[in-house]
């Protein structure tokens, strides 16, 4: 049964219309999270159609669809080519794709991913995975520190923050989000306090996590699992991550950098669904204050003689 604390779908409804749903097609849900996009494509399914939800967390499990026409797939959302492959699924008509992190992750306490609570210093989505927050806190150089911030935080000036979390490691080791909270708390900006906190914490757990490799690889993939025609769905939290969407769909890589044809058009195997990037509707941000950073862009797979082919 699904719990609406775990997670509450972001747009929704223009997700499923993105989708173009297929009674009969097979789709993809790659962040399962709390089920609430997976339960309402199955809804939209007729007894042929199929659906394959993805999930790294195995607390997702729990949420589980309980209907033939539904798979759960325990795993990385870069996997997707290999387990679509091992479940014989063929190519599929749909992806959806909701980059956010589900409040189950920063309502739990224990799971670190928020500073609003003392917890472990741990972060990450796959429980097994072998580095935490805590690894990197106290194992990566000023260098390294500076880059994670810098490129997954957006931070301006990272180096105060690096310099007080090395300086502090060499007495104690950080263990908790509080330990943390207390080296980097007198050097944010007071006005933009929870802002330049949740950036600290971003940067983290986008590093503990792998999160833009892991988009990469699986943005790519879409290319060789899609069938023509198919529908990419995908809603982002971060300017990173769009902009890496942004990229994959304009020019069909996530560098962003274009090819031209014979007659110097743009060459990308995506037709452009959505112009520019939808935000949820003043009404949905006032239900769901945490969709009011949401980006939904919708894409679909330009048909042609080598992926028709195939």
């Amino acid at each position: 049964m699904e719990n609406a604390v775990y997670h509450i779908p972001a747009m929704l409804q223009e997700c499923i219309e993105g989708l173009r749903i297929d009674k009969n097609g097979t789709y993809v849900d790659v962040t399962f999270g709390g089920g609430g996009h997976s339960r309402a494509i199955v809804a939209e399914l007729g007894s042929e159609g199929h659906l394959y939800s993805f999930d790294q967390d195995i607390d997702a499990y729990a949420n589980r669809i309980d209907d033939s026409r539904f798979t759960f797939v325990h795993s990385n959302f870069r996997y997707l080519k290999n387990f679509l492959r091992f479940h014989n699924a063929g190519k599929v008509d749909g992806i959806l794709g909701d980059l956010g992190v589900s409040f189950h992750h920063f309502d739990e306490a224990e799971r670190g991913f928020s500073f609003r609570t003392d917890a472990p210093l741990d972060m990450r989505m796959n429980q097994s995975a072998m580095i935490d927050a805590t690894h990197v806190v106290n194992s990566y150089d000023e260098a390294g520190l500076a880059k994670i911030f810098g490129e997954y935080g957006d931070m301006r000036r990272p180096m105060p923050i690096v310099k007080a979390i090395v300086k502090a490691r060499q007495t104690q080791s950080i263990t908790t989000t509080g330990q943390l909270l207390e080296i980097v708390h007198p050097l944010v900006n007071p006005k933009q306090e929870k802002k330049e906190l949740a950036q600290i914490f971003q940067a983290l757990r986008i590093e503990v996590n792998g999160e833009m490799d892991a988009l990469k690889r699986f943005l790519e993939s879409t290319l060789e699992v899609l069938k023509p025609g198919g529908r990419l769905v995908i809603l982002t939290y971060h300017s990173l991550e769009d902009r890496m969407v942004k990229n994959f769909i304009k020019t069909g890589n996530t560098d962003g950098i274009i090819e031209k044809d014979f007659f110097g058009r743009v060459s990308t195997p995506w037709r452009q669904i959505t112009k520019g990037a939808i935000s949820p509707s003043q009404k949905e941000i006032e239900l769901n204050p945490r969709s009011r950073s949401a980006k939904l862009r919708v894409a679909e797979l330009i048909a042609t003689e080598d992926n028709t082919n195939q």
